[in-house]
């Protein structure tokens, strides 16, 4: 436990509308001295193939946010007694150019892992992930995926790109960053190009399960099957708001009917409690798009919280 701590400020005393905003009214810092996480913004929305304005999804985020108390009664855990969390920020991007985001975002993540925090970012596409995976390797080797998603991203290229928010998974187990026969994708949903779409995850040894797979299974099943694919292995758990129906979360760059409601989500990442997280993504908000509340950024803030809740829990 870090003799120093970081904590949000007090909104007994400051009221939740009032300060600067930052994830949770966490304190914004880059000395990760005395902290056990580091939440962090990639304000970047290259990568995405249809509805662009994820650059502005880590600030919709933070802004959601400000709600968020200490104590979650699911977890039976005071998330900010039990971590001591930063705000870190957002990590540099070039707007237009994917691989140069990636490696201005693998230069500036680098000192979080060394550090041993936890990553766990805000974005931005999900072209993102496969930096941040890029360094996390260099300290835990190859990574097991918990991913859900409506989509699996493993094409091999979008209008010649191999670079893009579809084809990060693929990407990252050409470059041997994930041990795709200790994965599971989950969520997949929606019309596709054929029939064979799904079985390029497959293929590559994924396991890959539809949201109808998904409800058949429940959590508990589902968290069972994470478990017993993932064994002992260090995670990186990523979570696109398309997983979630439109209805919900309207605010996302390439929405699909007949996804998860906020509930099902939450209780599916309540299941996966003891997990080894390396870190974590909530990717995919685009705020242009979402409804006057702002519930596709709520629903985002509280994913994270709960993914903060998990790695709590699972260290103690």
């Amino acid at each position: 436990m870090a003799a120093e701590r970081h904590r949000p400020l007090d909104a007994r005393i400051l009221p939740r509308f009032s300060g600067v905003r930052t994830f949770a009214r966490l304190p914004h810092t880059t000395d990760l001295a005395g902290a056990d996480v580091a939440v962090y913004g990639i304000p970047f929305d290259t990568g995405t193939s249809f509805r662009p304005g994820q650059r502005f999804g880590p600030e919709a985020i933070r802004s959601a946010s400000a709600l968020l108390r200490p104590y979650n009664p699911a977890w039976d855990v005071d998330v900010v007694e039990a971590l001591s969390i930063v705000d870190y920020g957002d990590l540099p991007v070039a707007p237009g150019d994917t691989v140069e985001t990636y490696r201005r975002v693998e230069e500036a993540l680098g000192p979080v892992v060394e550090a041993g925090v936890l990553p766990l970012a805000l974005g931005g596409d999900h072209s993102i992930t496969l930096a941040e995976l890029r360094v996390l390797v260099r300290r835990t080797g190859p990574l097991a995926l918990v991913q859900l998603d409506a989509h699996a991203d493993t094409w091999d290229e979008y209008f010649g790109q191999k670079f893009f928010h579809g084809t990060t998974f693929l990407r990252a187990v050409e470059e041997g960053l994930l041990d795709a026969s200790a994965s599971v994708q989950a969520g997949m949903r929606g019309t596709v190009y054929g029939p064979g779409d799904l079985d390029v995850s497959r293929k590559l040894g994924f396991t890959v399960l539809t949201t109808d797979d998904l409800r058949a299974l429940g959590p508990a099943a589902y968290a069972e099957l994470v478990r017993e694919r993932v064994g002992e292995r260090p995670v990186f758990l990523t979570f696109d708001v398309d997983v979630l129906d439109p209805a919900v979360a309207p605010g996302t760059g390439t929405p699909e009917v007949a996804g998860l409601a906020t509930h099902e989500a939450l209780a599916l990442l309540r299941a996966l409690r003891g997990l080894h997280l390396a870190g974590a993504d909530v990717v995919e908000v685009s705020p242009t798009y979402d409804g006057p509340g702002q519930q596709t950024a709520l629903a985002a803030a509280n994913v994270a919280w709960e993914l903060l809740a998990l790695h709590a829990v699972s260290r103690a």
